[in-house]
């Protein structure tokens, strides 16, 4: 059987981007049981509540929920087990120190197949004040008004 080409993504974490100012992203893998791998491909999980967070130099992934794999026997895995991901050395050493300055956090930003491989892209992050919540969506409605009106503009269609 060939395998999957490009990227699929199972499941993304929208909450994040708005509690936490995203500094930096990495890509990493996933330690998997058999069971996790096809519930993923049916396009079952869920990042909500879920943080990476190091245990000695290795890191690993909390309250990730993928469910139970409809087929699964007595070997189905737990839904909300932590599991272990797989970074390069120089990556670890970079989240480690950041980690240990007050403020930053790792969460996950999505979940996704690439090339047959399920990777999950995580997020070294600041979180937000309300404040900056508040200003966040200030801009973002601003952009979206100033958009509609060159919109129709364009379409000749002044006021």
């Amino acid at each position: 059987m060939p395998r999957e080409q490009g990227r699929k993504v199972v499941s993304t974490n929208r909450k994040a981007r708005h509690d936490y100012t995203i500094v930096e992203t990495f890509e990493a893998g996933m330690a998997l049981m058999g069971t996790e791998v096809k519930s993923l491909r049916l396009g079952r999980a869920s990042l909500v509540d879920a943080f990476a967070h190091f245990n000695g130099h290795e890191l690993y992934l909390h309250g990730l929920h993928i469910p139970e794999y409809v087929m699964g026997t007595w070997t189905n895995h737990t839904p909300r087990r932590t599991r272990k991901l797989l970074l390069h050395k120089a990556e670890l050493v970079k989240l480690e120190q950041k980690s240990r300055e007050g403020g930053f956090t790792m969460v996950p930003l999505s979940l996704f197949f690439e090339n047959g491989w399920c990777k999950l892209e995580l997020a070294l992050a600041k979180g937000k004040k309300s404040y900056d919540k508040r200003q966040d969506i200030a801009t973002r409605d601003a952009n979206r008004e100033i958009a509609r009106v060159l919109g129709r503009k364009n379409k000749g269609m002044d006021d």
